[in-house]
């Protein structure tokens, strides 16, 4: 025993653990959101504004709801794919929502959106395949295809000072024999892009043409602030026959953030094929958690609009106080909840965001987080208690003057 003892300890001393890893592990970045987010907070009178987030917590009955399903003893495994009064339920929302009816067979529940960006990877991508990816973008996506084996291709959008843009023939030019997919997410994070239905329809037909995947994120979808009911979707031209699919979440209509629920809608051929991934995943979300997610759809309305208008409230005060400044350059966001913004003579944002944290206690998201084009800018998360915000403001506007 005692031989077998010291053995052991000879072979793990001096270990490279790193390199016992698998190499698709090893390539995995740490997120730059994440990084100033460690570092910063446990600040004193520290004002976070880097996350993806409101600071509303998730309203009063969506918890009771989650309550009274766990009371009722709903703490079981359950449907991999979803319980069937939260897939029809979401069938109802998006056909309301989109051009066209999206039947319930098409929708899976998943935990949270970023695992079904992760379910949809796993799907899709192998070992050397390429997914093109429209860049700036949430850092997540990237990283997804990483540990997949894929590689992604980063295709950065146009920024003309104003506002930022998607080139088609850029965009596409960038497909090759290795590409199996599209990533496309409008309203944009960082952004705050939304695509129109011209490039979009563009985009289609030649994933069409070129049997390519369309996985459109659009998870701000009704994020927008033209008094439109949504923003364009791909779901409004797909035909049954079109390789889309659809990631969403409930996090961000729904101050639902530390939930971890979301869901997915693809062509119902490949339902088997997604129950299994979710199975070997996670087997499943808390029935409960599904129960709650199902009241958030068919009663909060009233939720989602009053977010809307907090958000609408938000972006126009960052584009006012921000957009004073002579050395501040950005565009006014057209959807999502974030003011992406360069600082004139700039040109690390994440030394910059660090600097801003230690000087003002406000918490940004340095640009190069978020890949290809983003690197001069930060990210302003302003789904923020308007006080709060205008405070945060306040703070940025003497340390960039």
């Amino acid at each position: 025993m005692k031989h077998g003892m010291d053995s052991a300890r000879i072979v793990t001393q001096g270990t490279d653990w790193l390199a016992t890893l698998s190499p698709n592990a090893r390539q995995v970045r740490e997120s730059g959101i994440v990084e100033i987010f460690n570092a910063g907070r446990e600040l004193d009178d520290l004002i976070p504004l880097w996350v993806g987030e409101g600071t509303q917590p998730t309203p009063a009955f969506i918890q009771d709801a989650a309550i009274a399903s766990m009371r009722a003893g709903k703490t079981f495994y359950t449907y991999q794919r979803g319980i069937p009064p939260l897939r029809q339920a979401l069938s109802d929302y998006l056909s309301d929502l989109y051009a066209k009816p999206v039947p319930a067979e098409n929708v899976f529940v998943t935990g949270s959106g970023m695992q079904a960006i992760m379910l949809t990877c796993q799907l899709l991508l192998g070992a050397g395949d390429e997914m093109v990816v429209v860049s700036p973008v949430w850092p997540n996506i990237v990283e997804a295809a990483k540990i997949n084996g894929a590689v992604p291709v980063c295709v950065p959008m146009d920024f003309d000072g104003e506002g930022w843009s998607i080139d088609p023939e850029k965009l596409l030019a960038a497909v090759t024999p290795r590409t199996r997919a599209l990533f496309i997410n409008s309203p944009g994070n960082p952004t705050g892009v939304v695509i129109d239905r011209e490039t979009q329809s563009t985009i289609l037909d030649f994933a069409r043409e070129h049997g390519l995947w369309i996985i459109a994120d659009e998870v701000y979808a009704k994020l927008v602030y033209n008094g439109a009911k949504a923003a364009p979707s791909f779901l409004d031209i797909a035909t049954p026959d079109d390789r889309v699919i659809q990631v969403n979440s409930f996090s961000k209509n729904w101050a639902m953030t530390g939930w971890r629920i979301g869901w997915m809608v693809a062509p119902p051929a490949l339902g088997q094929t997604i129950e299994n991934l979710i199975q070997y995943n996670t087997s499943g979300v808390a029935h409960f958690m599904q129960d709650a997610t199902a009241v958030a759809l068919t009663e909060g309305d009233d939720f989602v609009q009053q977010t809307i208008a907090m958000c609408r409230r938000g972006r126009d005060l960052c584009v006012e106080r921000l957009g004073r400044i002579n050395r501040v350059i950005a565009g006014v966001p057209e959807g999502a909840f974030y003011y992406f913004f360069a600082v004139d003579g700039e040109t690390d944002s994440r030394d910059l965001a660090f600097r801003l944290l230690k000087e003002t206690s406000v918490g940004l998201a340095p640009g190069t987080a978020f890949g290809p084009g983003g690197e001069r800018f930060l990210r302003l998360c302003f789904a923020a208690d308007y006080d709060k915000l205008d405070e945060a403001l306040g703070r940025l506007e003497k340390a960039l003057r």
